[in-house]
């Protein structure tokens, strides 16, 4: 009976683990973002804006970034479900952005991103003033 416990504890804590967001993991998905984005203390603007503090910042507010109208005026602010949401399309959510990238749809890769990111929230990044 302990060793059937036991068994079903691995096996639940390993299905909880598989759905962890592993920012290790998220690193390597946003090899895809870095075309367009940069993250760290010397991250500058680049084709997109920089990530760093994304989440609880509202969208269309990194200082010298040239947004979308269409962004500025979202009423947006990053949580982690509206970046879920704009990651998997992000022309959907937001008609008339510049971001051409067609978006991640796979949930996982998607929470190892949002972990990564969060590595970087207190990387500076300059804000305007809204």
């Amino acid at each position: 009976m302990k060793r059937t416990a036991l068994v079903a504890l691995f096996l639940a804590a390993a299905l909880g683990q598989a759905s962890a967001q592993d920012a290790a993991a998220g690193e390597k998905v946003f090899a895809v973002c870095k075309a367009c984005h940069q993250v760290g203390d010397t991250a500058k603007n680049a084709v997109g804006p920089v990530l760093n503090g994304l989440i609880g910042r509202k969208a269309g507010s990194v200082e010298g970034y040239n947004y979308s109208e269409a962004n500025k005026k979202s009423g947006i602010t990053w949580t982690e479900e509206e970046f879920t949401k704009y990651i998997q399309d992000p022309k959907g959510v937001v008609p008339g952005t510049k971001m051409a990238f067609a978006g991640i749809k796979d949930p996982q890769k998607i929470k190892d991103l949002i972990a990564y990111l969060h590595t970087f929230d207190k990387a500076p990044v300059k804000l305007t003033q809204q």
